[in-house]
Parts: structure tokens; sequence; C-alpha cells
């Protein structure tokens, strides 16, 4: 059949409109429900050139050594935590929020949120309008008044229930009370929106109705850099628990392991969901996640640590409630690694006798082990720490940092009484945590590649 020029012209158009509207929505669209591919988030370091944190006059030393003081608060925190009886463990009361800071909208339309992504917290909570104690915050309040798909959460409702401090004081509507190691807070309604993740790949993936804290009352040590906490921790209440249907338990990272203040920093370490968060191949060795109370914390079972040809066997109290198994806790929020007090003596004493370079107080008294060094490294033997069916060899920039010029010091610390596998130890590995199959996957991987 043959057709005139006007209906021809006709018919182009239409096709070239209808090509291009596909084109359109496939390149920009954004995902809605369940997430069959996965997403991958950037995970900005406080200290990094892309977080509002930072600070350019900061030299590398004041960087670390903030963090070590974050670590020390946090590690404070977990003991209390970890060692109460389950009739005394006060779910409300969180730790100090960590290192590193993702970035979501919430609402529709979306409002954009930098929070601090946190493997220690359960609840995710941003501040709201309208504030009665509010701390500044340069990007905008979330208001809920202007979301289409905003809803407060009933006290009947599971997520309610699971929040370990909430009332009803304001008819239907559960409130959440919330409080950190550090005597920072947050007071609010509990509810559900529409929350989008902005994936790295271009295309946002939008999940509806996910439950988090709308804080008309917040303050403490927050500061106008962020607006909140996103809750990564094992609790049923936690992101990665709401987005069991779309991402089926998983999610994975890779910290990128370098000098803070290096030509490179400005490269950004990623957070994966679901599919994208697969972690295989070869050299994957892999490790049961132990369930225990409190249930926020990921915990592992650590058999040992060798320093060069020897080995020491681990022996810690018991840490959570649930049995022996799960003696330390893996943290992305804490910067140090810390051992209980007998083993670090031990593993101390291995180190000094396999190392020549020369002793040095750290005059801070922050670090047990330090020494000289005018390149920033020492001549130190390889540290591998034995989980139940994972050796993991530990990088020399990971165990053994320059605090200040000219002093290196041991990255492994001594703890009264509590285990924690900090965020420098696990500097470029890819950590995958598959909630489902109760089991945390380490590979060897260049970070700034992931």
């Amino acid at each position: 059949m043959k057709m005139n020029t006007k209906a021809s012209i006709l018919f182009s158009t239409f096709v070239f409109l209808t090509f291009f509207h596909l084109s359109l929505v496939s390149c920009c669209k954004t995902i809605s429900g369940r997430v069959e591919n996965g997403f991958t988030l950037d995970l900005i370091h406080r200290d990094s050139s892309h977080s509002p944190f930072y600070n350019p006059s900061n030299t590398q030393s004041n960087r670390l050594r903030n963090a070590f003081h974050r670590s020390f608060s946090r590690a404070s925190f977990f003991k209390k935590s970890s060692l109460a009886t389950p009739n005394t463990i006060q779910s409300d009361i969180s730790p100090i929020p960590g290192e590193y800071l993702m970035k979501l909208s919430i609402g529709t339309p979306p409002v954009e949120i930098v929070a601090i992504a946190d493997t220690g917290s359960d609840l995710t909570w941003t501040q709201c309008k309208p504030c009665e104690n509010c701390f500044e915050q340069s990007s905008p309040v979330f208001d809920s008044k202007k979301s289409s798909t905003y809803k407060t959460a009933g006290c009947d409702v599971e997520e309610c229930t699971s929040i370990g401090s909430s009332s009803c004081v304001k008819g239907n509507v559960c409130e959440y009370q919330m409080s950190y190691g550090d005597q920072s807070h947050t007071i609010g309604d509990l509810a559900f929106d529409k929350f989008t993740f902005p994936s790295t790949s271009g295309k946002d993936v939008a999940i509806p109705n996910v439950a988090f804290g709308c804080g008309h009352d917040n303050g403490g040590t927050f500061n106008n850099y962020t607006s909140g906490i996103i809750g990564l921790g094992g609790g049923e209440v936690s992101i990665i628990n709401q987005l069991d249907k779309e991402i089926n338990g998983k999610f994975s990272y890779c910290l990128i392991s370098i000098p803070l203040d290096s030509p490179i920093s400005n490269v950004t370490s990623h957070i994966n969901f679901g599919s994208s968060a697969t972690v295989s191949g070869p050299d994957v060795v892999s490790t049961p996640l132990i369930k225990k109370d409190p249930s926020t914390f990921y915990y592992l079972n650590l058999e040992g640590v060798s320093v060069g040809n020897k080995t020491l066997k681990f022996k810690s109290s018991k840490i959570g409630s649930g049995g022996e198994e799960g003696n330390i806790i893996i943290d992305s929020g804490t910067t140090l690694t810390f051992l209980p007090n007998d083993f670090y003596s031990s593993l101390e004493s291995t180190l000094v006798d396999s190392i020549s370079a020369t002793r040095k107080e750290d005059p801070s008294g922050t670090f047990r082990l330090c020494y000289e060094s005018e390149n920033g490294t020492i001549d130190a033997p390889t540290i591998v720490t034995h989980f139940t069916n994972a050796d993991l060899e530990l990088s020399p920039s990971s165990t053994f940092a320059e605090i200040e010029q000219g002093l290196v010091c041991l990255t492994i610390v001594p703890a009264d009484e509590i285990a924690i596998f900090g965020n420098l130890a696990q500097g470029n590995f890819l950590i995958g945590y598959d909630l489902v199959a109760n089991k945390l996957s380490f590979k060897p991987a260049d970070c700034t590649k992931y």
C-alpha cells in the first residue's frame, strides 16, 4: 500500500517521536519497585574532597587523629551495648555515627538528604519541618506536608513496635526517640515515604513505603553538613531489612584505603545493593555471620591472628548474647581495629620481636606501638586474620599508618572486653553481606575500580 506525501511525513514524524520518547524514558527513567539488577551508590568518606565535612586546611595527621578519637568513643559504646544482658539492653541507644556519608532523596517530589551511613544503627531518620529543636542544616529540611507520598506510621505497625523506644502520645501516631553514645538525640514521628536512590548507573531507583524517622527535635554533635542517619544495621527497621524484597538481603562495599590527602582522594568508595552486591571469583573467602543480640551489629568469629609464620589463637570475653561464637563485630563506622587487652599484648609482643625499626612513643599516648619512619612506612611482617573458613591478609598500609610526619603506628589497639574489625583493616577488600545465607564474603580488590 502506497502513502501520499503528507501521510508519509506524518507517519515518519510519529515513528521519530515514538522512538525519541522511548529512548528518553530508557536513558533517564527512575526505576520503581523490584530492582532486578541491583544498584550502586557513592559511599563518601567524611574527610574526602567529595564530603561536605572536607576542610582542605586540615592535615592528614589532623584527619587521622580526629578519626581515631571518634573510634575510641564509638568502641566505648559498642562495649556497653554488646556486653549488656537482653533484659538491660537499651535498644534506643546507638553508637556515635560513623565515617561515611550517603545521598538519597525522600518524598514526592524527591528532596535530597546527605546522611551518615551507619552499619551500627538501624533507624534511618532525617530532620523534618516543623523543627521544634533542630541543628543547622545547609540543605533544605524535609517538609512532609509537601510530599504526596508521606504518611505517618500507626502505633500498631510492626516497624513501630520494633523500635526500642516509641510512644503514642499524639493519638495513633508512632513517636520514636533515639539517643546516641555522644548524647546526641532525635525525636519525631515514625513515617513512610518513597525513597529514591541515586544509582551510579544514572537510573535512579525509587522504593515506596520505606519507614524512617521524621525528626522534629534533634540535637547534639550533628552539624550543618548532614541531615540525619541512614541505618544499615542488621535490625528489623534498618534499610537493609526493609528492602529485603528488592535486594534479597545483599549489600556490599569496597573502601578505598589511601591517605586522605593524596591526589587520588577524589575517588569515591561505593556501596552496592541486590544483585550488584554479589561477591564472586576464585579468590573469594566467606565466613558465617553470627546472629546475636543486639541484632543491629554484625558478628563474626575470629579464630586467630598470624604475624609472619607465627599464629596466635584468639581468646576473648563473650560479647552479645546467644552463644560463644561471634566474638568480634565488623563495623564500617569504626576506623581502628580493637582487640581485647590480653590478646593485644601477645600480638604486640610478637610484632616487636619481628620489627627491627626504632621504636618511638606516640606523643598523644593514643597508640602503644609506634616506630620512627622517614618515608611513612616500615618493614613489618604480614598480618593475617583467621576468621572461620576465611583467612585475610591485611595490607601494610592498613595495619601501620603514618600518624604524623616521621611516626608510624599500629592501627590495632587494645580494648576492654570488646573486639571490633575496623574500616582501615577492611580497606581494599570487596566485602559482601548476605543476610539470607548468613555469610560475609571478602575479595581482595582495587577499590578505586569498584
